[in-house]
């Protein structure tokens, strides 16, 4: 019997197992622990659209270019795959956010991205709205680092 029946039935109730361990971090459960560091909060609030958006600002670039630039720009804490990106890009031209071109338009091979003046926009309003989240994540971050130097 546990020695403290009364936390394991309310932890019972309220998460289970396979929630707790994913919050926890445990391996192989995903989550919050997991080892794409970024994968949570600052995804699903659109870091990736951002990133593309942002990256074009350079000029036009394409799928597996933009997947190598965002890994290097966040030291291969966000691994974007192709079937991330392509999706992405596609979603981002159907807004009007992109425009796409082929390199050889004669045969489907590298597809170029430039950012459009609405795309300029929508990252001007994605960056606003990413910032607050992004120094959060930076001040735990810190905070942690601090404490593990103690």
């Amino acid at each position: 019997m546990s020695p403290r029946p009364d936390t394991d039935r309310a932890v019972a109730d309220v998460a289970s197992l396979e929630d707790a361990r994913a919050a926890a971090g445990a391996p192989g459960a995903g989550g919050a622990g997991s080892a794409d560091m970024l994968s949570g909060a600052l995804r699903k609030a659109g870091l990736l659209p951002l990133l593309v958006l942002h990256l074009l600002r350079d000029g036009p670039s394409y799928g597996n270019q933009l997947m190598e630039r965002i890994g290097e720009l966040s030291g291969g804490l966000l691994a974007v795959n192709p079937n991330t990106m392509y999706p992405l890009l596609r979603s981002l031209e159907a807004k009007g956010l992109i425009a796409g071109e082929w390199e050889h338009p004669e045969r489907r091979s590298r597809r170029f991205y430039r950012l459009t003046e609405t795309g300029e926009a929508e990252r001007a309003l994605l960056a606003g709205e990413l910032a607050p989240k992004l120094e959060a994540f930076a001040v735990s971050l810190d905070a942690l680092r601090a404490e593990l130097r103690r």
